[in-house]
């Protein structure tokens, strides 16, 4: 099997559905420009043009709702939204047409489509730049929210969300997209509610939401070397989210640490932490620890926005204090975008 870097594999799941299926077509602020989305819409756009792939001028709110009208005339849109803090504008349409729609027309159609929307930092974004949104849209009936961390579980979701008939939300984290593993040149869906356990272990459960799954995964790297076995867990779906696999894995180490993009405070980590609570007491060896972005709207400067995310560091001493280890943190990791060249 070949390998695909995450962006590569949004692109090859976007042109296969498309060539399946004529009613899907592309919008959204330079999806049609040189740099398609980080290269995510360059091969739609060379296949099937400009009627199928288009830019629209800032209109956040009115496409949600031209796009909407859309899916339940038959079509299937791909909304993208270049940073997701512009969903923010379209969140109207999004929470009280498309989520809503077939529960106030008893189930008769639905609104089947796609909204793409990235996230995380870049380089110095701020406060309105950088935001994930995942939580906040989580929280509404109605629709699906995913945000996986790894190429062959971008692909999957998205051939489901495009063959489906629930509104789905994706939120990609810039970070992920130079991220590479072997993909399938399948259409190969991935059902919604169902985690990947991306390493198994037997000492402390790391449950991560979209780029935290693979800080995660190198997490566990550094703490094998201290002989703890982690056994990380991207959820990839956010809603409907897969409850029996993060309690069999705490029933299985009995230790839990939950990483988020976003902040602690109502959000992935605290719903992770309930269902721990309510339904994984007993199996508890020690507290739950969260792990997020600081109390506050994000820094501009670097060392401020780098001591506001968490990291693999940040989430091997978040297991060293649950399992009183000594682990040697004095070795230097990469910045996984170092490299990152922009443009948003």
């Amino acid at each position: 099997m070949r390998k695909l870097k995450y962006w590569e594999a949004i692109s090859e799941a976007l042109v296969q559905c498309m060539a399946e299926d004529k009613n899907i077509f592309i919008a959204g602020a330079g999806v049609d420009d040189p740099r398609g989305i980080f290269g995510t819409t360059l091969e739609a756009y060379r296949r099937f043009g400009k009627d199928r792939v288009f830019d629209i001028p800032n209109c956040e709110n009115a496409f949600a709702g031209i796009a909407t009208g859309a899916a339940v005339a038959g079509k299937r849109p791909v909304v993208v939204h270049a940073r997701d803090d512009f969903m923010f504008l379209a969140s109207d349409q999004i929470i009280n047409l498309m989520a809503k729609w077939k529960y106030m027309f008893g189930g008769k159609n639905s609104v089947p489509m796609l909204v793409r929307g990235i996230t995380g930092r870049g380089w110095g974004q701020g406060a309105t730049h950088s935001q994930s949104l995942h939580t906040m849209f989580a929280h509404f009936p109605g629709l699906y929210v995913i945000a996986p961390a790894f190429p062959s579980d971008v692909k999957g979701l998205i051939i489901s969300a495009l063959h489906g008939n629930t509104p789905v939300l994706l939120f990609e984290n810039r970070a992920c997209y130079q991220i590479e593993e072997e993909v399938s040149e399948e259409l190969v869906p991935i059902p919604f509610g169902k985690a990947r356990v991306v390493r198994e272990g037997k000492d402390i459960t790391i449950v991560g939401a979209s780029l935290m799954a693979y800080e995660a995964l190198r997490a566990a790297d550094i703490l094998k070397e201290s002989g703890v076995s982690a056994e990380v867990i991207d959820p990839r779906s956010i809603r409907p989210l897969d409850r029996e696999t993060i309690l069999a894995s705490i029933a299985k180490t009995g230790r839990l640490v939950i990483a988020d993009t976003s902040w602690n405070l109502y959000g992935f980590t605290a719903e992770i932490a309930a269902l721990a609570a309510e339904e994984g007491w007993q199996y508890l060896k020690a507290p739950v620890r969260r792990l997020a972005q600081a109390d506050c709207p994000a820094p501009v400067s670097k060392p401020l926005e780098e001591a506001f995310h968490p990291t693999p560091l940040s989430i091997v001493k978040a297991c060293q204090s649950l399992m009183e280890l000594d682990v040697d943190l004095r070795k230097p990791l990469t910045d996984i975008q170092e490299h990152f060249q922009g443009p948003y």
